[in-house]
């Protein structure tokens, strides 16, 4: 036995409840002739007789009424789950949860969400702020922003904003007091502020001049887990720190903080908002993907 088609369905149920098909055939925009083939289509489907027909009215079989009983709720039910996509298609909601780095997060608060979360009022984004490197699939997250450089090669990755560039900064004071280095070796004899990941290694400072690299273990009177309080430690004069560009640059253009070592400041890639491949993203986090995407066209067309 074939199923009967969902238009089958509902030209019986309107026909079962007027119990016309000429009412019936008006509802649905139809005609009476139409709707009676169909229903010989589907008694032939079935097997049963479902309507006991006169020229004068309709009646519902046994049969009929059984399949009246239950076949309308799970239309009705059909037409709300329809209703409630088109409504989240007209007005989206749902949450979206992302783990990322503070660095990661802040352009998109400054340049992304605000017409975002103004335009989809109903959709609520979260960002866990983390500097270790999260798996966002076994821990639960609908998507991550890291380095795109870091990103797995099984996500699909939206690059936006700048190049990241890394910079060893100090105050004027620190400078008049201790002296400026000519060196990356010589920064082993400077008080330096350490930052650790939320996984408990420290951060070595990776200086990068033309093709040549050299690390150090950079050490000193303080250790911090939060870019933004190095970049207050180096203010205070507490050492140098070793921090973006974005949280530095500022303090240089007002003469509180110097660059030490410019020619040995690299530059790393810019950061992906990213999620798996392999799943289908849900109507929230795809809009945000979307408005991330047109952003990072604007600020970089060639992207």
């Amino acid at each position: 036995m074939s199923r009967p088609s969902l238009s089958e369905l509902t030209a019986f149920i309107a026909i079962a409840k007027q119990r016309s098909f000429r009412v019936a055939a008006l509802e649905l925009g139809s005609s009476p002739s139409a709707l009676s083939h169909m229903m010989k289509s589907l008694e032939g489907r079935l097997g049963v007789r479902l309507l006991n027909r006169t020229t004068r009215s309709v009646g519902l079989t046994e049969a009929g009424e059984h399949l009246l009983l239950r076949a309308a709720p799970a239309l009705t039910d059909l037409d709300e789950a329809i209703t409630e996509v088109i409504t989240e298609r007209n007005r989206p909601s749902g949450s979206i949860r992302i783990s990322t780095a503070e660095a990661g997060a802040k352009p998109l608060i400054r340049h992304v969400l605000p017409d975002f979360l103004a335009k989809y009022p109903d959709i609520h984004v979260e960002f866990v702020i983390d500097t270790r490197f999260v798996d966002i699939v076994s821990d639960r997250f609908d998507a991550g922003i890291r380095l795109h450089g870091q990103v797995p090669q099984d996500m699909v990755a939206i690059e936006f904003g700048p190049k990241m560039r890394l910079a060893a900064v100090a105050s004027p004071e620190y400078v008049e007091q201790h002296g400026t280095p000519a060196t990356p070796e010589d920064l082993k004899r400077h008080r330096c502020i350490r930052f650790r990941f939320s996984s408990g290694a420290l951060n070595h400072w990776d200086l990068k001049r033309d093709e040549q690299t050299t690390t150090v273990d950079a050490n000193g009177p303080m250790t911090l887990e939060n870019t933004n309080l190095m970049t207050e430690a180096a203010l205070a004069g507490i050492g140098i720190a070793w921090v973006p560009q974005y949280q530095f640059e500022p303090h240089l253009k007002t003469g509180r903080l110097v660059q030490l070592l410019p020619e040995w400041s690299p530059t790393l890639s810019a950061f992906s908002l990213y999620y798996p491949a392999n799943r289908h993203p849900p109507t929230a986090l795809r809009l945000l993907t979307e408005a991330v995407r047109d952003w990072a066209r604007q600020v970089s067309p060639s992207k």
